[in-house]
């Protein structure tokens, strides 16, 4: 076998969770080859046993099918207790306290609109917020905040995008720095590097919480996040329908895998509202993200039905939660901005009483007992 033949056997397998091989993420270190015995270093950010048991039985089995009997791997790990600042210790944006994750396992499920709204609504209570859209395939932000005409400026003495703001909210988005209707047809490592780019090339101002859109699913985006900035929480996003549950499962799934804490999930298309009665109809179910919820050990944050003006104020740039503020899903929306605040203060004063817990220990010695 040689070191060709080695990384397309390794490209077979995915990391836990995710819909990409260990090669492409670039967890693959080093590779040694003689005759039939293989050396192969991995460095992983999560410090899941499991995931790293996972990936160790993947391997030696694929390599064993293959005629490798002998294997020499070392997986690399984060170590526990730090794990929990959300894979890793680097800060691309460390002026912002507060990052919130919202994902979706597919498309297509209302998780900008979501976004959008939880933006605005934490705004309004006060807070000062940023809005990142990460989805870098589908950047349907600026068009619901009424942005997409408009272009960044540039900070001219440090070299930085000025972010674009609207309702109380900074935003950037690749949707504003590229023409309207152009396709990004670009690889995985060029998602990465926009991702990053976005949170250190951009004068984001020193914010309370910065919530982040990502892209539908559990890939590059998801794990470069989660690898750039401490998230402090995750919000998953569904419609009460089985087949989008199954995929929102999966976005629960990978919060546990990356150590994130969840805040909830937001139940999308909730019911319809007849704007004539006023009467509500469950054409797509509703409830349903309860059970889900409850075995992930989260909770429905909130209800979204159906109802024309959260379309209409997509489309016009013109968000519910702020032009309709009396309306149901505009209730819901505040809701659940409230509750997530709640949950980021509660997580936030977990990490100090951790912290807090570590005491020096007198012994002629630099050293700290846990």
């Amino acid at each position: 076998m040689n070191q060709e033949q080695l990384v397309n056997l390794l490209k077979e397998i995915i990391y836990p969770n995710f819909e990409k091989d260990i090669v492409t993420f670039g967890f693959v270190k080093e590779m040694l080859i003689h005759e039939n015995s293989v050396s192969i270093r991995l460095e992983i950010p999560s410090a899941s046993a499991d995931v790293a048991n996972t990936l160790r039985e993947s391997i030696t089995q694929k390599l064993k099918d293959n005629g490798i009997t002998k294997l020499n791997l070392d997986i690399k790990q984060p170590s526990p207790q730090n794990n929990n600042k959300s894979q890793g210790t680097k800060n691309l944006a460390p002026q912002i306290k507060n990052f919130v994750m919202v994902s979706s396992g597919k498309g297509g499920v209302g998780k900008s609109t979501t976004s959008v709204n939880l933006a605005i609504a934490l705004a309004q209570q006060g807070k000062k917020v940023a809005l990142l859209d990460a989805d870098i395939y589908g950047p349907n932000v600026p068009r619901m905040l009424g942005l997409q005409k408009d272009k960044p400026e540039v900070h001219q003495a440090l070299k930085k995008l000025i972010p674009l703001q609207a309702y109380g909210v900074e935003m950037m988005s690749m949707g504003v720095l590229y023409d309207e209707g152009q396709s990004l047809i670009w690889r995985g490592p060029m998602i990465i590097r926009a991702i990053e780019q976005m949170l250190t090339d951009v004068l984001w101002d020193n914010l309370d919480v910065m919530i982040i859109d990502m892209p539908p699913g559990t890939g590059d985006a998801q794990l470069t996040l989660a690898q750039s900035v401490p998230v402090t929480a995750g919000i998953a996003v569904s419609t009460p329908q089985k087949v989008a549950l199954d995929d929102g499962a999966r976005a629960l799934d990978m919060f546990s895998k990356l150590k994130i804490p969840v805040a909830g999930i937001i139940e999308n298309m909730s019911g319809f509202i007849c704007p004539d009665s006023g009467k509500e109809y469950d054409i797509f179910g509703k409830g349903t993200t309860e059970e889900v919820a409850k075995n992930y050990g989260t909770k429905t944050l909130a209800q979204i039905p159906i109802e024309p003006s959260v379309r209409e104020g997509g489309d016009e740039g013109k968000p519910i939660v702020y032009f309709h503020p009396n309306s149901k899903s505009s209730q819901e929306y505040l809701k659940a901005a409230k509750e997530l605040w709640d949950f980021i203060e509660e997580v936030n004063q977990k990490k100090l009483a951790d912290n807090s817990s570590i005491q020096p220990v007198d012994n002629g010695k630099s050293a700290c007992s846990y």
